[in-house]
């Protein structure tokens, strides 16, 4: 059973040494501490939290407790807090663990992508011809799937990005499967559930494929009158394809009937709120949400994964459940699998690893030195073991890079 945090608020002013922050009072990408919370450990990091927060929350079961006298109450966001903190508990019926290197798991994903991006094409196609969705050309490429994200969910990830194309409908079906099974996993669930959120990701948005080209390139945003009526009609037409169809749960319906709902009853098309929404559903509306900001479509290019983090921690409280991004956030990190970053002896990388316990510090393959210059050699360095760099400075990421910086194309790097 996994032990649940005990949260209190305290001010500033009575933090010690040994006490365990698991909350601040302003986003943790605000500061340069790590999401996941630490344990204080220097009178550094005791005044950099009292220059920047007037509270934080303090978990008691990790670590010292605070003089009473310190101890603010705050009785409404413990009480949500301990709610939505006993519904991922409830979620969660297992810990899955990394039991395949990546170096061993990468062929086998790269095939199981493969006959995924098949099945994927043959579905679109059959629905474009008129002839009925045939599930049994993506079961294969599911299962494939998910035992690979089990075993590692890192290979997974990392082809995601290096292989993004043209074909927007594909990459956007699949990207969203990778992910609504990766962040599955990492909130517990077992492989049937793993399998249903993979399908759901795979196809809630089937009810685009009436919708031309034009139309689909526009940021939903930017739509007014019929086109935003239109667009918005897919929900209904992507129910209507997949309830009848054999091998359809009740959850993967759900899925697709809910994925554009929003937690603050902004969403549509039933204008659902909070916890009235599916958990399967919200998780969708995250990963979709997530991918088309990384996405390159016809009128822009998409951000950086570390800039889409930023841009969906904003929206927590308002468009998604706050807890529910911030487990997305750990699933991902900071500095998400394909991310170009500038480390601060100038050389330039790519993310090629997360970290779940030190998400500030991934495992970065070297593509550039300090000179911009291409490596003769590109070298994978973990973050988490190699602290200062040659010259006995402290190594740490500086800051992201935009898709293309450098003239760097991952695609090209990795596939040719």
């Amino acid at each position: 059973m996994e032990r649940l945090r005990q949260e209190i608020r305290v001010s500033v002013r009575g933090l010690e040494q040994g006490m365990f922050v698991c909350r601040l009072d302003r986003p943790w990408l605000e500061s340069a501490f790590p999401l996941q919370g630490f344990l204080i450990r220097s009178d550094k990091e005791l005044r950099t939290l009292q220059n920047i927060c007037s509270h934080v929350y303090v978990d008691i079961a990790s670590g010292r407790s605070p003089h009473p006298r310190f101890v603010e109450l705050d009785d409404s966001r413990l009480l949500q807090s301990a709610r939505a903190k006993d519904e991922f508990a409830e979620m969660r019926k297992t810990s899955w663990s990394t039991t395949s290197d990546l170096k061993a798991e990468l062929p086998q994903a790269e095939q199981a992508m493969d006959t995924l991006q098949r099945g994927i094409e043959e579905v679109l196609d059959d629905l474009k011809q008129g002839r009925g969705l045939d599930l049994k050309k993506l079961h294969r490429g599911v299962d494939e799937m998910v035992g690979s994200i089990t075993r590692n969910p890192t290979a997974f990830s990392w082809l995601r990005e290096i292989k993004r194309k043209d074909a927007f409908t594909y990459h956007h079906a699949l990207a969203c499967s990778v992910w609504a099974a990766s962040f599955g996993r990492h909130l517990g669930l077992d492989v049937d559930e793993l399998r249903e959120l993979a399908l759901g990701g795979l196809l809630f948005d089937l009810g685009k494929g009436s919708l031309s080209a034009q139309l689909l390139a526009k940021d939903e945003s930017t739509l007014v009158g019929h086109e935003l009526e239109e667009m918005r009609g897919h929900v209904a037409r992507g129910v209507a394809i997949l309830k009848d169809a054999p091998g359809i749960t009740p959850n993967i319906l759900e899925m697709v009937a809910t994925h554009h709902e929003r937690h603050d009853g902004s969403g549509y098309p039933a204008a659902l709120i909070g916890s009235a929404i599916p958990m399967a559903g919200r998780i969708l509306g995250v990963v979709d949400t997530y991918d088309m900001l990384t996405s390159s479509r016809t009128q822009a290019r998409g951000l950086s994964p570390h800039q889409a983090v930023g841009e969906l921690y904003l929206t927590r409280g308002t468009l998604f459940q706050d807890e529910l991004i911030e487990q997305f956030i750990q699933t991902c990190g900071i500095y998400p699998t394909g991310s170009l970053v500038e480390l601060s002896n100038g050389q330039v990388g790519v993310v090629t690893a997360v970290h779940s316990l030190k998400r500030l510090r991934p495992n970065i393959m070297l593509l550039l030195g300090e000179d911009k210059l291409p490596l003769p050699q590109f070298v994978t360095i973990d973050l988490g073991d190699v602290r200062d760099d040659d010259d006995g400075q402290p190594l740490i990421i500086k800051g992201s890079l935009p898709p293309g910086a450098f003239g760097i194309d991952l695609t090209e790097l990795f596939l040719d």
